[in-house]
Parts: C-alpha cells; sequence; structure tokens
C-alpha cells in the first residue's frame, strides 16, 4: 500500500459523530445524532449509536468505527452479565481486556455506559472516568455538547431528557460532523429497588481500578427513543 492509500484509508473510515450523557437525579440519558460521514461526504444521515442493555437497565452509546464499537458492545455485554449487572465492575473489567488483549487494542472506538447510578467513558488506553457532574460527551461535536450541556444544567431545571436533546441541537448547528436526527435513550432508578443500608453509594469513595464485586439495587428500565430533526437555519 503506498503512503498516499494509507492517507485516504485513515481519512475515509467513518468516524464523525457526538455522543452524550446527562445524568440529573434518578435519571440518566444518552443521546447521538445520526451521522456517519466518510471523507469529505454524508454516508448516511439516521444512524442509531445508542443501545439499551441488561434488559434495559444499562444505556450504552459509541463514538468510531461501527464494526469495532460493536464488537466492544458485544464483550460489554458479556462483562454485565458476569458481574450480574454491576456497571463499575463490568467497565474495569472490559478496560483491562481492551487495553491489554492484541486485537482489542486495536479497536478504534470509545464508549459512554451509563445505568440509573453512574456515567461513564470507557477508552482503549484504559481509562474508566466518572464525571464529577454527570456530564460527558465523546465525538467529534463533544466540546460543543458538554459546554451547552453544562450551561444547561447549571441555569435551567430541565431533566436529563431534556438537557441532552436541547444541547444535542445546540451541537448540530456548530459541528459539521454532526446532525439534528438524534436518538435519545433514558434509564431510571425505581424507587422500589433496594437501596444501600447506609442511604449511599457503597463505590463513591472507591478506587474505580480497585472495585471489588458488590450487589447494588436493580434499576427498573424507561425506554425512551426518539429521533428528532429540526431543520437547521440557512447559513
Amino acid at each position: 500500500m503506498r503512503v498516499d492509500d494509507r492517507v485516504y484509508s485513515a481519512q475515509s473510515r467513518a468516524h464523525a459523530t457526538t455522543i452524550l450523557g446527562v445524568k440529573r437525579g434518578d435519571t440518566v440519558a444518552i443521546a447521538g445524532d445520526g451521522q456517519v460521514t466518510l471523507g469529505d461526504f454524508v454516508l448516511k444521515h439516521g444512524a442509531n449509536k445508542i443501545r439499551l442493555m441488561h434488559d434495559g437497565q444499562v444505556v450504552a452509546g459509541f463514538a468510531g468505527a461501527v464494526a469495532d464499537a460493536l464488537t466492544l458492545f458485544g464483550k460489554f455485554e458479556s462483562q454485565l452479565k458476569a458481574w450480574d449487572g454491576n456497571l463499575k465492575r463490568a467497565s474495569v473489567e472490559l478496560a483491562k481486556e481492551w487495553r491489554t488483549d492484541r486485537y482489542l487494542r486495536r479497536l478504534e472506538a470509545q464508549l459512554i455506559v451509563a445505568d440509573s447510578e453512574s456515567i461513564l467513558v470507557l477508552t482503549g488506553e484504559g481509562d474508566v472516568i466518572e464525571p464529577d457532574d454527570g456530564i460527558v460527551a465523546i465525538g467529534t461535536g463533544a466540546p460543543f455538547a458538554t459546554a451547552a450541556a453544562k450551561a444547561l444544567r447549571f441555569h435551567t431545571d430541565l431533566d436529563a431528557r431534556a438537557i441532552v436533546e436541547a444541547a444535542m441541537h445546540i451541537a448540530a448547528d456548530i459541528c459539521i460532523f454532526t446532525n439534528d436526527r438524534i436518538t435519545i435513550e433514558t434509564v431510571h432508578l425505581s424507587r422500589g429497588s433496594d437501596q444501600d443500608p447506609d442511604g449511599g453509594d457503597p463505590l463513591q469513595d472507591t478506587d474505580i481500578m480497585s472495585i471489588e464485586p458488590s450487589q447494588s439495587g436493580k434499576a427498573e428500565p424507561t425506554r425512551s427513543s426518539s429521533r428528532s430533526k429540526r431543520k437547521k437555519p440557512e447559513r
């Protein structure tokens, strides 16, 4: 393969997107746009980059190569089953495998995963990151979506779903690699679920890289999928 072919191949890989996750109160919402870009043109407008897992108790979104992301989704689902839905433990184990496996570490994707209590970013560098304010984004439009979501969270009373929808529309108006055909999935904490005896998260103050398996309350899934389309203003 010539140098020019390698450069073209790297630039032509479908990669551009925006995935945004917001946790507010007892609700977590993750939104993704539908645009898939190949080189200098748009290949697809309505791709679905969000998925519910573990009987709807976990929601995940991806940015990066589609085949790579689907492989990681399969690995993550297996870890969820192995650890009985423990999101943090499953995330740490996936990050370990992703970082050390010679095949998996070549995969080019990032994941946002969340249940009703936590939201995490997973990368091939072995990172498992939980944002301090419950707002995180990946993909080309991540800075725009993050800034919009932070402003909406701190200065409005909007719920998590409304925040991600509004912030994604703002990102779509700014980022040329993000469109306004948005898919949103939400997960709510069940009021009747078992809670920690002390009333807090037993893993809240634990180093995420040294988590031991634990049993946590089950989340009652509430699927709320929508595709929102808004015409962009003429430029």
